[in-house]
């Protein structure tokens, strides 16, 4: 079924290794994630070594090789965000959602990542949810964040 779906794919784009950034964030799009599979057919499809799809998959930090929650927390490390009191938001994020930095919830709602900034910085500090831009946050508004997106 991972091939099928990697050759639809592969069908929008060039069938060689000027789309291959594209497609993996296609694949990304589809599945959640990188899966090891999807990363062999890609290579297959488009003639490319395993060792380039791999290498391209592991340097950029938006592409994943693990499961990402439904709904992706972030919170802005930057600067601003920094000053303003971000560290002990994460750290109420981890223990409301279970999970540290960089982990996934293992029913697979939620991944919390640190970034380096959203460019909100006059809501410091600034947590996004998603698309979802939540600004001000507070250890205290942690949780009322959180649950609305909980099942």
């Amino acid at each position: 079924m991972t091939q099928e779906i990697i050759t639809e794919i592969i069908g929008k784009y060039e069938p060689d290794q000027s789309s291959l950034i594209a497609v993996l964030q296609d694949v990304q799009e589809h599945f959640g994630y990188l899966p090891k599979d999807a990363l062999t057919d890609v290579s297959k499809e488009l003639d490319v070594p395993l060792s380039r799809v791999l290498s391209l998959a592991t340097f950029y930090s938006a592409f994943s090789l693990q499961p990402k929650g439904k709904h992706p927390v972030h919170v802005c490390m930057g600067t601003a965000c920094h000053v303003r009191g971000a560290q002990p938001v994460l750290e109420a994020f981890e223990r409301e959602l279970g999970i540290k930095d960089g982990e996934t919830s293992e029913d697979l709602e939620f991944s919390l990542d640190t970034v380096r900034c959203v460019g909100c910085c006059g809501l410091a500090p600034v947590v996004m949810v998603g698309e979802d831009v939540h600004g001000k946050i507070s250890q205290s508004k942690v949780s009322r964040v959180t649950k609305k997106y909980k099942k």
